[in-house]
């Protein structure tokens, strides 16, 4: 029931910066937490960054220091500032949010992902 859409993605060159945006909507209460995710090698997904209503965050040692998550509580949307991009940046990255829907149900959403492409 709730959809979350990114935007921003994109091919750029080692160096260069892109912000992603991950808008939330549907039948929300509450979002606890909103985050970053993208495939790694032999792995499943893991966490890039993630950020909760009241402001903590915690990042993936590889992208500390370069990439910087906010939100906007208001507008249901979190942002990843990605700045001196790396090759092994590239990835599709997930927006994921949970929380509590209007009807006092959890919900656990993820959206459809974002290319981002890091040329060396």
């Amino acid at each position: 029931q709730v959809q979350l859409v990114e935007s921003g993605g994109g091919l750029v060159q080692a160096g260069g910066s892109l912000r992603l945006s991950c808008a939330a909507s549907g039948s929300i209460f509450s979002i606890n937490a909103m985050g970053w995710y993208r495939p790694a090698p032999g792995k499943q997904r893991e966490l890039v960054a993630v950020i909760t209503t009241g402001g903590s965050t915690n990042y993936a040692d590889s992208v500390k220091g370069r990439f910087t998550i906010s939100r906007d509580n208001a507008k249901n949307t979190v942002y990843l500032q990605m700045n001196s991009l790396k090759p092994e940046d590239t990835a599709v990255y997930y927006c994921n949010a949970i929380g509590w829907l209007v009807t006092s149900t959890s919900f656990d959403s993820w959206g459809q992902g974002t290319q981002v492409t890091v040329s060396s």
